[in-house]
């Protein structure tokens, strides 16, 4: 499993320019003028993971194949968007399609690219894409609840159901507050609140464009939008899209000595990355073998048949039992025969919850 981030934001704060980055293309075409995205650009990346590249040398892996993390660069929305202004249903359709939001905010000044306010102010740029996506949450629920009521009160068992938990979502929006605040009681709400797709109730990544002086620690832009966050219990990264375009095409020994010198660690896509596996509850194991070695994703307290299902679904439906052995003891040991000979190669059930770094084989019959 992997997982889908929508790049959204105002017109003109550099979310093609993030996209093309991060993705390594040029697919998006990143224009100084609204509305320059029209169709939503795709991108899978792969996702880097040292650990991978680890496990396949100790293995002698022919093949390295990380898991895949897709980015959707979407169309710049505008004031009125859940009335349909500017391209405001497209806008918010892609959005309910993806799984988490990566909120692009300008923080930077540049009198050469025009903002569609003119002015530079993250908060008020958020704010205005968070009430378009709120009122397009609250004008769905307030046809929804009543129905669900109606029916509650005539002994429908899922209308109750939804009438709870869905009323509870509405009233936080009529508060100003996002869906995603809502607390389903049980699995039951949990899955009737999943299946009404609000666009509040996605988790939400912000990114602070910043200029490339600002990339290692920020600015005064910044720190507004890192204290929004953490009021709202979100999450925040810095990234340069600036410094992210000049990294395409650059050998992994030169992007680092060009990191290096601007006071950075590590790329913005990797940031992005890891921010958004804990925004989504996310871990990672690993297929190891002399043909390939592969990285995949499921959700935290995934059980071994959900990982199997992972790969194929009949690895699932068939599930025997998962050979395990953690990262640490494949490497530390070198490897899975001296790991089955030191009894570090556990045989787990369907009960078994992944752990991060699990390296699998599973046993299934179908």
């Amino acid at each position: 499993m992997g997982f889908r981030c929508g790049i959204v934001g105002l017109p003109n704060v550099g979310k093609s320019t993030l996209f093309n980055a991060l993705t390594e293309t040029q697919a998006a075409q990143a224009a100084n003028y609204p509305f320059c995205t029209i169709e939503p650009n795709v991108g899978n990346v792969g996702v880097p993971d040292p650990r991978l590249d680890k496990l396949a040398e100790i293995a002698g892996s022919q093949k390295i194949i990380p898991t895949q993390l897709g980015f959707v660069d979407i169309a710049g929305l505008v004031r009125g968007a859940s009335k349909g202004e500017g391209l405001g249903n497209q806008f918010l359709g892609n959005i309910r399609e993806v799984d988490a939001i990566v909120h692009v905010l300008r923080c930077f000044e540049n009198d050469d690219i025009q903002h569609v306010d003119n002015r530079v102010d993250p908060i008020s740029d958020a704010e205005t894409v968070e009430t378009e996506l709120m009122l397009s949450d609250l004008e769905s629920l307030e046809k929804r609840v009543p129905a669900a009521q109606k029916k509650a009160t005539q002994g429908d068992k899922e209308a109750k159901i939804t009438a709870s938990v869905l009323g509870q979502a509405l009233e936080l929006l009529r508060e100003g507050k996002p869906a995603r605040l809502t607390e389903p009681k049980d699995e039951d709400e949990a899955r009737v609140f999943a299946q009404a797709q609000l666009l509040t109730a996605k988790p939400v990544l912000y990114v602070c464009n910043v200029e490339e002086e600002s990339a290692a620690n920020g600015n005064a832009f910044s720190e507004k939008v890192f204290a929004k966050a953490k009021a709202e219990g979100a999450t925040a990264v810095i990234v340069s899209a600036a410094i992210e375009a000049d990294l395409i095409g650059m050998e992994a020994e030169e992007r680092a000595e060009f990191l290096s010198e601007l006071g950075l660690k590590e790329t913005g896509l990797a940031r992005i990355i890891r921010a958004g596996y804990d925004l989504l509850g996310l871990l990672t194991f690993f297929t190891v073998g002399p043909k390939e070695a592969r990285a995949w994703t499921v959700a935290k307290g995934s059980k071994a048949p959900q990982a199997a299902g992972a790969i194929h679904s009949d690895f699932e439906r068939g599930f025997i039992r998962a050979e395990t052995i953690a990262y640490d003891d494949y490497v530390t040991l070198g490897g899975e025969a001296a790991c089955r000979d030191a009894g570090k190669l556990r045989q787990e059930g369907k009960e078994y919850v992944t752990k991060d770094g699990d390296v699998f084989h599973f046993k299934f019959n179908v």
